[in-house]
């Protein structure tokens, strides 16, 4: 499609074009209903509908079991950061790996709810990697474990599953959820702004072992308890309705491509093809250590600010769009989301290999 730019923001971003076409048919009249999805009731047998069919395809892609509920949430990311606490602390501690922005105010949002014991700390490297299993200091009494798979503003990634000794695993997977596959199992919660690879912005998914509901502060709000959520099927009140239905249609893209093993051979080769650039490059300077490099955001810079202006300016000229990295740390960012084309990778990979030789460096 011709207007279609090469979209690599971090959030909200690119989705599907399918799923976008879907939806602009069915904007209107939902399967003849007389009404768009937008309009309808979230108490009526339309959206029952589109719900349970969400949800029920979220479960089978990743491989949900049948210990796990999925919620269907709002307030994004930010909110389960003192959910998180307000449900499964307790007398705490809580332990914390904080790799980068976000898994640091994860730990300080938690810190007013309990103990917080940072297991492990990453801002004297800069946030450029992901600790080894050796590094971390997990407290064996602590209520559970606490990391960000994923961080989208400095562009590293955990290759691992961390092991804690029996203590439950909390994972916020906000910025690759649905990317590859992940042993649910093995996990207390986890959560996600689904605002990044699989829905627009207003929906966070949430995915909780029932063994763990329940056991929330007193002080804590209805709209924030696991367990009325679970009980109430994420409606205790009105749900994020269009894009819970827009979540259904990027699913349903997902496992008709081959689902969440396709999406994870797709994202090494779309990030493959940019690090190949900064690997061979003389000019570019990944951010990240390579074993803690993130295949969902790609981060870099020329190591001149007046440079780094050029590059977004020229990209952006070229329809490549908001590449422009993160106010706390500047340079580049290419976000390759699920729903981010090979040729999308291409084109940016062979913008940067022009603009160095344009700059004979």
């Amino acid at each position: 499609m011709a207007d279609r730019a090469y979209n690599f923001a971090a959030g909200p971003a690119v989705m599907p074009e399918p799923a976008l076409r879907r939806a602009q048919s069915e904007l209107l009249n939902w399967h003849g209903c007389g009404m768009s999805v937008m309009e309808m009731s979230h108490r009526g047998k339309q959206f029952a509908e589109i719900h349970a069919e969400a949800k029920e395809r979220f479960k089978r892609l990743l491989g949900v079991p049948d210990t796990h509920e999925v919620l269907f949430l709002q307030g994004g990311a930010t909110a389960q950061f003192a959910a998180v606490a307000l449900n499964l602390m307790g007398a705490g501690p809580a332990s914390y790996a904080v790799t980068g922005n976000f898994s640091g105010i994860a730990a300080k949002e938690a810190a007013k709810y309990g103990a917080v014991h940072i297991a492990y700390e990453g801002k004297d490297n800069g946030y450029s990697r992901i600790p080894g299993q050796g590094e971390l200091d997990v407290a064996p009494d602590s209520a559970y474990f606490h990391y960000c798979a994923n961080n989208t503003i400095f562009g590293t990634a955990w290759g691992y599953v961390p092991e804690t000794g029996g203590v439950p695993l909390v994972c916020d997977m906000s910025s690759e959820i649905m990317s590859h596959p992940v042993d649910v199992g093995r996990y207390a919660l986890i959560y996600a702004g689904a605002q990044k690879n699989i829905a627009p912005a207003g929906l966070t998914v949430v995915i909780v072992d029932k063994a763990f509901a329940g056991r929330e502060s007193a002080a804590t709000p209805q709209i924030m308890s696991y367990a009325k959520m679970i009980a109430k099927d994420s409606m205790l009140n009105t749900p994020p309705c269009w894009c819970i239905y827009m979540l259904g249609l990027v699913l349903e893209w997902v496992e008709e491509q081959g689902g969440v093993a396709e999406m994870d051979r797709r994202r090494r080769e779309r990030s493959a093809l940019i690090y190949d650039v900064l690997d061979n490059s003389r000019l570019y300077r990944p951010h990240a250590e390579p074993g803690s490099r993130s295949m969902m955001n790609v981060t870099f810079r020329t190591g001149s600010e007046e440079l780094d202006a050029e590059f977004c300016a020229g990209a952006a000229a070229r329809g490549l769009l908001n590449v422009k990295g993160h106010r706390l740390t500047g340079g580049m960012r290419a976000s390759l989301y699920n729903a981010m084309p090979l040729e999308g990778a291409k084109a940016l990979a062979d913008y940067m290999k022009a603009f160095e030789v344009e700059h004979h460096v």
